[in-house]
């Protein structure tokens, strides 16, 4: 069974910065993409940040020049570097990789159980 596990969320003030961290873990053959996504309430899911497994990086607009995405393949870890952060970065920070399992063929999306960021003004 394949599981992401992230770490990192927390109260900040506008400015401030955090760290997030991914881990993947379990009967995992290969990882392509991992990336990102951020949830506000009352709002649909959006995509924050990817990395393709070559660390090709993709960015929503908003972040450009203040998140950097980066990963260690080798620890089957993505992070996610959050710098000069706004009271509209405040959400529920999701984690998301395609994996396939050992124990089959297919790729698969995973998602993580979500990490609280909180932006104070």
């Amino acid at each position: 069974q394949v599981q992401l596990v992230e770490s990192g969320g927390g109260l900040v003030q506008a400015g401030g910065s955090l760290r997030l961290s991914c881990a993947a873990s379990g009967s995992i053959f290969s990882i392509n993409a991992m990336g990102w996504y951020h949830q506000a309430p009352g709002k649909q899911r959006e995509l924050v940040a990817a990395i393709t497994s070559g660390g090709t990086t993709n960015y929503a607009d908003s972040v450009k020049g203040r998140f950097t995405i980066s990963r260690d393949n080798a620890k089957n870890t993505v992070y996610l570097q959050m710098n000069s952060l706004k009271p509209e970065d405040t959400a529920v920070y999701y984690c998301n990789a395609e994996i396939r399992d050992r124990r089959w063929s297919e790729w698969y999306d995973y998602w993580g159980q979500g990490t609280q960021v909180t932006v104070s003004s």
